[in-house]
């Protein structure tokens, strides 16, 4: 299937290592023209190493001054915008919501939610001379179902949820799709740690907190980078025009979070 993502100009936000260098690999394989950020320096580093087209930039989204500065280094470089991908986020801390530090609680909702904000606002004005222009939010399952001992992450991605039909709504007129996407158990070191830290929380094995989380999953598999990938391109692609506004699950009919 032929996409028509060649020579498009696409920015995605920590894109250095896990789902995000799986969403660059990706678009750089359907011949777009890429942005990134992260602010792991070694895995920028490697990225830079592997696909020196692309542009790989250090920068905390949740920072808005450097978010803005950013944003403008990489639409100037990739001349325009057509597709911006909110992917930047953090696990935050796996604890009893009375045993959640303050500085945590902000640091999860600054990275997650509001470097969305930071990023989308700074993109407008270029999406708007786009002829295909996307925004795709990274939320979570944790976004419709809540996430217990997980309070500001879910807190966060039901946030994304919000952002993303508010844009839609506001932005539809200058023909802005925004879309999200609300993976379930992931395959990759984020899943891995924070299975870990329930494990340990709950003093239980690895395998039973493994076996509990996939109780209430039809398809028990854990979702792959790539599976999440391929959903973004459609959806950024002319194929995915008429989309906008949805919260969309990628999770194997995943029912319930433990």
């Amino acid at each position: 299937m032929d996409l028509q993502l060649q020579g498009a100009r696409v920015l995605v936000t920590a894109g250095a290592g896990g789902i995000g260098r799986e969403i660059v690999q990706a678009f750089h394989g359907e011949g777009a023209r890429i942005a990134t950020c992260d602010v792991d320096d070694g895995a920028l580093a490697a990225l830079r190493a592997d696909l020196p087209d692309v542009l790989a930039l250090r920068c905390d989204v949740s920072d808005t001054d450097a978010a803005a500065a950013f944003m403008a280094q990489s639409i100037a470089h990739l001349g325009g915008l057509d597709a911006l991908v909110n992917n930047a986020g953090v696990a935050g801390p796996t604890a009893g919501v009375e045993d959640v530090a303050p500085e945590d609680w902000a640091r999860t909702l600054d990275v997650c939610l509001t470097g969305q904000f930071n990023c989308t606002r700074a993109a407008v004005a270029a999406l708007r001379d786009s002829d295909n222009a996307s925004i795709t939010n990274m939320s979570s399952a944790a976004g419709r179902m809540g996430f217990a001992r997980r309070t500001p992450y879910a807190a966060a991605k039901w946030g994304v949820v919000g952002f993303t039909k508010s844009l839609a709504i506001e932005l539809g007129p200058d023909n802005i799709r925004a879309n999200a996407i609300l993976p379930g158990l992931v395959a990759g070191d984020r899943q891995r740690r924070v299975l870990e830290a329930r494990a340990q929380a709950k003093g239980q094995p690895m395998a039973e907190i493994e076996a509990e989380a996939f109780a209430g999953v039809s398809i028990k598999h854990f979702v792959t980078a790539r599976q999440l990938a391929d959903q973004i391109l459609f959806l950024t692609s002319p194929r995915g025009r008429t989309i906008s506004g949805q919260a969309i699950a990628v999770d194997g009919d995943l029912g319930m979070l433990g």
